[in-house]
């Protein structure tokens, strides 16, 4: 485990802004379980129900823009969040009352991670609302978390090099607040060749770092990307550092997938270790009765 440059003081407030996956791999489930885990007391709000497991999902009912406004009004005005990571919103309308209360109550720390596709390749954005995302969230965030597919959706054309990883990075940076980051994950493009190491690409002000970590071979890599953001928003109110906060969160994520095929959930692609940090290997032998 890395050693963790993090700034004393009380327990950080985080707040998890996403969908429900019942099965406990994905949105904010897996995202208090990642925030929990690096740290942080975990907050969660609410915005869509899905029918999802290992294998895919079935169904996804929304949950009204003016009842996600009230979860929101209910968090922020008794415990504010010092780091807001933002999932599936799935409609205009919720982006539009999410995209309300940033402005209102401001929070240190904005992590958008622009949810639109399941990793069964079932979609949870709906396609109205991908302009809402643009000219709405991405102005608010801090640091944006897209994978190569949702960089080209959100840039309206393909990125499928290293090269054109970089330019779309400096292009996200320029549709964000001033200071804007963005956190580009290269997933995709190691999945389409022979590489050993997985390549992200971490954009601030105008300079590119790139990030490798050992490619892991499994399929048990449902949620890879809401765990991912959420140790970022967990260890950005840890550390008020980005470029900190991406290198832990990026150990952190490295582990929990290297340790997936330690669980076993689901016939389809599962989650990964949450807990690889804090759980034991072996189940403890239990007192026997006298």
């Amino acid at each position: 485990m890395e050693k963790e440059c993090v700034k004393k003081g009380a327990v950080k407030n985080c707040l998890s802004i996403a969908g429900v996956d019942p099965s406990g791999g994905a949105g904010v489930l897996a995202d208090i379980k990642a925030m929990s885990a690096c740290g942080v007391y975990a907050m969660g709000v609410v915005t869509a129900l899905t029918a999802q497991n290992t294998r895919g999902v079935t169904g996804v009912m929304p949950v009204p823009a003016d009842f996600v406004g009230k979860e929101l009004e209910a968090v922020f005005t008794d415990v504010p969040p010092a780091a807001v990571k933002i999932g599936m919103l799935n409609d205009a309308a919720v982006i539009g009352v999410v995209a309300g209360a940033l402005r209102r109550y401001k929070p240190r720390w904005v992590v958008l991670d622009p949810v639109m596709v399941a990793k069964s390749g079932d979609r949870l954005l709906r396609e109205d609302a991908l302009e809402a995302l643009k000219t709405e969230l991405l102005p608010l965030a801090d640091i944006v978390t897209p994978n190569l597919p949702e960089a080209g959706d959100l840039l309206g054309r393909t990125v499928e090099t290293k090269d054109a990883m970089a330019e779309a990075a400096e292009a996200l940076s320029a549709m964000m607040k001033a200071g804007g980051a963005v956190l580009l994950k290269g997933g995709h493009l190691e999945a389409s060749s022979a590489a050993s190491a997985a390549s992200d690409l971490f954009y601030s002000r105008g300079e590119t770092f790139w990030i490798e970590a050992p490619r892991t071979a499994t399929k048990n890599t449902h949620g890879t990307g809401c765990t991912l953001s959420s140790a970022l928003a967990a260890f950005l109110a840890r550390t008020d550092d980005a470029a900190e906060a991406v290198r832990l969160a990026k150990a952190y994520i490295a582990e929990a997938i290297a340790a997936a095929d330690n669980l076993s959930v689901g016939s389809g692609h599962g989650p990964v270790h949450h807990f690889v940090r804090l759980w034991q290997t072996e189940t403890p032998s239990l007192p026997r009765e006298s």
